[in-house]
């Protein structure tokens, strides 16, 4: 792992931000466009996020995960870029988006997507596709076992509503009742703030 900031903002022998205040991290597609309802959505909810008081951390890259780094940084929020070797390879040209203002880098993928869930103190996943979909898997996963921290895990939107609904209806009997609660639907990002603050002013669940 690397780790370095994109700007001077904690080169003076102050802490960073992330070490802070609570950070969230952020899952969602690489493919909308500045513009698209998609990546406003997410412009919105960086936005929030910074706001409330939180950090964001996302995937560093394009799409939504640039919407929710520039909402944050045009609120005065710290943003996190986790990057990765292994992607930038896999598309070659690929560079950090410039709301970032630390950035984390690993080699590998496995990596930079565990860094993401772990080191945060809730996971918001807006639209997204095969990424989002393992990103939302690993993080309810890890928390199920106590690998990570008990953290929120919030899923945005009717896309994520759908998934959900499809597999819990054909899971009768395959996933507890406490482990379905380990993870959260919401419908729109305006939902997101005020479920986060009150799950982490509640804390876990006994």
């Amino acid at each position: 792992m690397r780790r370095r900031w994109a700007c001077d903002l904690d080169l003076h022998g102050k802490l960073p931000e992330s070490k802070l205040v609570k950070v969230i991290s952020v899952f969602g597609s690489a493919n909308p466009q500045p513009g698209s309802v998609a990546y406003e959505q997410a412009r919105t909810l960086g936005g929030l996020l910074a706001g409330a008081g939180f950090a964001v951390s996302t995937g560093g890259y394009g799409g939504l995960m640039s919407a929710a780094s520039q909402g944050a940084r045009e609120n005065g929020g710290h943003v996190i870029g986790v990057t990765c070797d292994r992607i930038e390879a896999y598309r070659p040209g690929l560079t950090m988006n410039r709301w970032v203002v630390e950035e984390v880098r690993f080699a590998n993928l496995r990596d930079r997507v565990h860094y993401l869930v772990a080191e945060c103190a809730a996971a918001v996943a807006l639209p997204g596709g095969i990424g989002t979909l393992s990103e939302i898997a690993l993080t309810w996963s890890l928390i199920q076992t106590s690998e990570v921290l008990p953290k929120p895990l919030l899923l945005v939107g009717e896309l994520w509503a759908a998934v959900m609904r499809t597999f819990l209806a054909g899971a009768d009997g395959l996933i507890t009742e406490k482990d379905r609660a380990l993870m959260d639907v919401v419908p729109d990002v305006a939902a997101v703030v005020p479920r986060l603050q009150a799950q982490l002013a509640a804390g876990p669940a006994a």
